[in-house]
């Protein structure tokens, strides 16, 4: 696409013309203002300009998209005229359609607009989410009535997808959706004033056109100068409000973020147009999101691990892990149903994951309901099968700050699962905790994943320790290491050792060796707010 603006008084030579379409690939676009008039796209009058640019499209077949649109105003005549041309290569006419907007936008140009009209263009919308803020939570409680009968199915994954279409069924009726359309980034100054004063100035703008008389000209340009005005006033308004509100608790994040606000700048940080993969440039969205999926994969495989432990691995593995026989620890003993309220409550509203039930839809849920999940909980408990479809997870890849978004490998995969699996694993964890603290499983120094325990316990023993030996006029070594993609690598079958280590046995190491089990999962790429689900094979997944 080439954008040219040639002057109106310089006479320019036809080789010069030729010489610049030669170089052009084709196909291609030739916009601007090529200051021209031809009868051919609606001028009254043909001058030489226009002569020129009907023999450059005849000697070289180019095509004209033009459809007889005035393209430009000139304000001292107050006459249209049609000077904007849009030239392209003739592969490229079937496919888009030529217009140009009403509004002049503070210029003597109407903007041409260029629409793709071919259907092979998927256009970009963001996910559909339910608006809790608006939900008839009332209507949502008496719609979703989970009974017993529901769980008493011939298999688990058939109560379990009963259940989820019920509490998605009841949803849908009761809480509103967004659409999914792109929304308008609009700057922060923008007000509903300003939203109707150029609504009259559109259509004082639109009379005008219509019947270019003196008295529609000065309504029109009343209705300028009175935009203006409202535009500056909201803008001085909203700069004085934004300025009184920067306190010495506001960080520098929030006041930069509100600069851009203002000047209409908004972070793009989930635009992923190209990847670069072993030294290839790949710009598909679906291919994109292979790559990065297949990079996540491959860093949580047994490639990834060192020649020595794949051997001392596969040693290892050989040794059956057996949880049973089970007795009767109180660890294995059904949940009740404080401990699914506790674990209700303790519940943050984070995103759903493929069945698109959501932690708020639990949590207003009736007793009976809830009731009817705690019934479900439990067979899955008794009978030691985890629902296939808790096994599927989206996971999205969230970029490192700082590192290169083209590269696949400075990527964090989040995993998206279903929020009734996650309130049975909450439950489960919780059982878990109480165990290996009855047990003393935790070494003492560690404070990661522990309650009331967290990395200010680690700080204050090491300034004790500095202190200390500043006293006593000794050395400190302190040695801090930080293992690499060392999550991703954890080795399963080594967890599932540790627990039969520390004698666990029955429901609570087998739900644990069930849930571990190869994650049927999708990938999700975020780009331009549309969502591709390709499917791939998870890594491990935190739960506890």
């Amino acid at each position: 696409m080439l954008l040219v603006s040639p002057p109106p008084r310089v006479h320019i030579e036809k080789r010069h013309i030729d010489e610049l379409i030669r170089q052009l690939p084709s196909p291609f676009f030739l916009l601007g203002d090529f200051n021209d008039h031809n009868t051919l796209w609606g001028s009254t009058d043909t001058n030489q300009r226009g002569c020129q640019i009907e023999t450059l499209n005849e000697d070289h077949g180019l095509c004209l998209l033009n459809d007889n649109s005035y393209t430009h105003f000139h304000q001292a005549s107050q006459t249209f005229h049609t000077i904007d041309l849009a030239i392209c290569s003739p592969s490229l006419v079937p496919y888009w359609k030529f217009s140009t907007s009403t509004n002049l936008f503070n210029s003597d140009h109407f903007p041409i607009v260029l629409t793709y009209v071919k259907n092979d263009f998927p256009f970009p919308k963001r996910p559909v989410k339910y608006i809790f803020g608006k939900a008839d939570w009332p209507l949502f409680e008496s719609l979703c009535q989970l009974t017993p009968n529901m769980v008493d199915k011939d298999s688990i994954d058939v109560a379990v997808n009963t259940i989820t279409d019920c509490i998605i069924s009841s949803a849908d009726n009761s809480i509103p959706k967004t659409s999914g359309n792109i929304p308008k980034l609009r700057k922060p100054w923008w007000n509903t004033e300003c939203d109707t004063c150029q609504k009259t100035l559109e259509k004082a703008w639109y009379n005008f056109r219509r019947y270019p008389t003196t008295h529609n000209i000065i309504k029109f340009k009343k209705a300028r100068a009175k935009f203006r005005q409202i535009r500056r006033r909201s803008m001085n308004t909203t700069w004085c409000s934004y300025v009184n509100s920067i306190t010495r608790q506001v960080s520098s994040k929030i006041i930069w973020d509100k600069v851009r606000k203002i000047f209409g700048c908004y972070s793009d940080t989930q635009n992923i147009s190209f990847s670069n993969y072993n030294g290839q440039v790949i710009s598909d969205a679906k291919e994109i999101a292979n790559v990065i999926g297949q990079t996540l994969s491959e860093i949580s495989s047994e490639s990834s691990y060192p020649n020595d432990f794949i051997a001392f691995k596969k040693c290892e593995e050989q040794k059956s892990v057996d949880f049973l026989p089970s007795y009767a620890e109180d660890y294995n003993s059904t949940f009740s149903y404080h401990e699914l309220k506790n674990a209700l409550r303790k519940s943050n509203p984070t995103s759903p994951g493929p069945d698109q039930i959501h932690n708020n839809m639990l949590k207003h849920l009736g007793e009976s309901s809830l009731l009817t999940i705690l019934l479900l909980f439990n067979r899955i408990w008794q009978e030691r099968v985890f629902p296939l479809s808790w096994l599927k997870a989206i996971v999205v890849p969230i970029p490192k700050p700082g590192k290169d978004k083209q590269d696949p490998n400075n990527y964090r995969p989040i995993a998206l699962t279903s929020c009734l699996s996650k309130l049975l694993e909450r439950m489960v964890s919780a059982r878990l905790m109480h165990v290996l603290k009855r047990s003393k499983g935790f070494v003492p120094s560690q404070s990661g994943f522990r309650r009331r325990r967290n990395t200010i316990d680690n700080l204050l023993k090491l300034e004790t320790a500095i202190r200390e030996a500043f006293v006593r006029k000794k050395h400190l070594v302190s040695i801090f290491f930080d293992i690499e993609k060392a999550y991703d690598r954890t080795w399963r079958y080594g967890i599932l050792k540790d627990l039969s280590d520390i004698g666990l046995k029955g429901n609570l190491p087998l739900f644990i060796k069930n849930f571990y089990r190869q994650e049927s999962s999708k990938f999700a790429l975020v780009t331009f707010y549309r969502i591709i689900l390709i499917n791939k094979k998870a890594s491990l997944k935190e739960v506890f």
